[in-house]
This record gives structure tokens, sequence and C-alpha cells, in this order.
């Protein structure tokens, strides 16, 4: 089996609601994210799949989140943005926009800052 990692970044804010505490304001951070794929075969290049298309797929969901506020985004009407809801959320759209790649989504992680992330996968 082979693995290959990419890391994207945006910016945005976002409030937690029914949340008591600070992050119940509106608040924002420089988000890390790090998406990684599996898979069995390698192209007759040699690769799993071009780093370039990993990253050019990641920036098309990014740029979606980059520099709003994450509560009027209309997927997070009715949950809440945390960053599990938010690894969730861009693991799926990688999964759609991969569809028709030979490889899987291992996990997606997703970092609010130096210390913290959270992750999904299947």
């Amino acid at each position: 089996m082979y693995e290959l990692k990419v890391y994207g970044e945006f910016s945005s804010a976002h409030r937690l609601k029914n949340y008591l505490g600070k992050c119940e304001n509106l608040h924002g951070h420089n988000w890390k994210v790090e998406v990684i794929v599996i898979g069995e075969i390698l192209d007759m290049t040699g690769l799993l799949i071009d780093f370039n298309i990993l990253k050019k797929k990641l920036n098309i969901i990014l740029k979606k989140l980059d520099h709003r506020n994450l509560n009027l985004i209309p997927f997070f009407k009715d949950k809440n943005p945390s960053s599990e809801n938010i690894a969730f959320f861009i693991y799926k759209k990688m999964e759609q926009l991969l569809k028709n790649y030979p490889i899987k989504i291992s996990k997606v992680c997703v970092w609010e800052n130096e210390k913290q992330c959270a992750s999904y996968y299947e």
C-alpha cells in the first residue's frame, strides 16, 4: 500500500453554537489541512497520483473556505463549524473530486493551531 500526504491552509472565522466558553464568540484561525490518500497501484511513471493533482483538488475546496465566516456556509447551517466537522467536510469534498482516480482518501486532519487538530477517516 502506498500513502501520500499534501498540505494546504486557509484563514477563516467561526463561532461554536451551543458552546459555553470563549469559542462561542466569533473568532478566527489560520487553519492547516493535511490530506492523506492511499492506493496499491502505481501508474507507468511510478506515481500513485501526481502531487500537483492532489494539491489542485484540495485548493478548490480551500478557496471556498478561505476568508469566510464558516457559519454562513450552507453545509454548516445545521452543524457547528468545529475542526471535526471541517475535516469531515473536506474529506467528503475530496472524495467527490478524486472519485475517478485509483486512490482512496485515508484521512483528513484539520489543525486550528500548531498544537491541536481533529481528523476524519472512514
